[in-house]
């Protein structure tokens, strides 16, 4: 008897690392083209590139939230076999997720009265949530009991920092990030607004800079200024633009003390709120 650490498809990172701290995710539903399908990270029936060709070819992309009963669908096997639960999820800031994982937790609990559940919201998204659930699978290998790992996620969620930026702000504009005047005036003069999630997980502009060079300067400046003396490691994630993604490990890694940088991809669930070309740096500050 032990514990599984969940977390759902809004999650972003590597598929051997998700498989190497055994992490159970539970998939989320897309609506391409028309077409409802399953995302779930490393399935085949939508792969990240086939979703980015698609969007690059001008088809609609929406998502919705997990609902109660889905989560309780996939609870109930992890529990029924003698594991408890910490889920580390999406951030109450962007999405109804953690509220309906809550309420499964409390119908669970009723059926499971001798098994663990515990929720944690991550105040993060895409690769901030793949980073911190990264992390929690290093402190697990390490042998953290379910109630020490709890601890540590609720401690480490201020700690995170996400920095990023997107190249077609009208994605933004159509989720209700921004104003369909701040996205027409950006695109014009080649905004690059710096993204980031302030203490409750909601979205902020952090900066304005052109061109993305100088967004590229500004993340490593904040690694530089931020990243922690005790972990070194750096998420660099990108919405299917791989080669800018490796261009700027290769600057992190020659301007910064960064020591372990991972690339990973944004998926379609966040992908299809920030379009082609998202760019984003995750790290640990102290």
């Amino acid at each position: 008897m032990g514990y599984r650490l969940v977390s759902d498809a809004t999650l972003d990172l590597p598929i051997d690392l998700i498989e190497k701290y055994n992490m159970y995710i539970i998939p989320m539903n897309i609506i391409l083209d028309g077409k409802e399908m399953e995302y779930e990270p490393g399935e085949k029936n939508l792969t990240i590139e086939d979703f980015y060709k698609a969007i690059r070819e001008g088809k609609s992309s929406t998502t919705s939230q997990i609902n109660p009963s889905l989560y309780i669908e996939h609870f109930s096997p992890i529990l029924s076999e003698g594991d408890d639960i910490i889920y580390i999820g999406l951030t109450s800031g962007l999405s109804g997720t953690f509220q309906s994982a809550n309420i499964a937790k409390n119908m669970l609990e009723e059926e499971y009265p001798e098994r663990k559940i515990l929720i944690v919201e991550s105040f993060c998204a895409s690769a901030g949530l793949g980073y911190c659930l990264y992390l929690a699978g290093k402190k697990k290998e390490e042998g953290y009991s379910i109630d020490e790992l709890y601890d540590w996620a609720v401690d480490i969620q201020p700690k995170i920092s996400h920095w990023f930026t997107v190249d077609d702000l009208f994605y933004l504009q159509k989720g209700g990030r921004l104003s369909m005047a701040e996205a027409m005036v950006g695109s014009a003069l080649k905004i690059k607004p710096i993204l980031s999630v302030d203490e409750k997980g909601k979205l902020y502009a952090a900066a304005k800079v052109r061109g993305s060079k100088k967004s590229d300067e500004y993340m490593i400046n904040k690694i530089n200024e931020e990243l922690s003396e005790k972990d070194h490691t750096v998420f660099v994630a990108h919405g299917d633009c791989e080669d800018r993604a490796l261009a700027l490990k290769e600057k992190i890694e020659a301007q910064t003390k960064a020591e372990n940088i991972v690339i990973t991809k944004i998926g379609p669930v966040i992908g299809t709120h920030t379009g082609p070309g998202m760019l984003a740096v995750l790290y640990v500050k102290d």
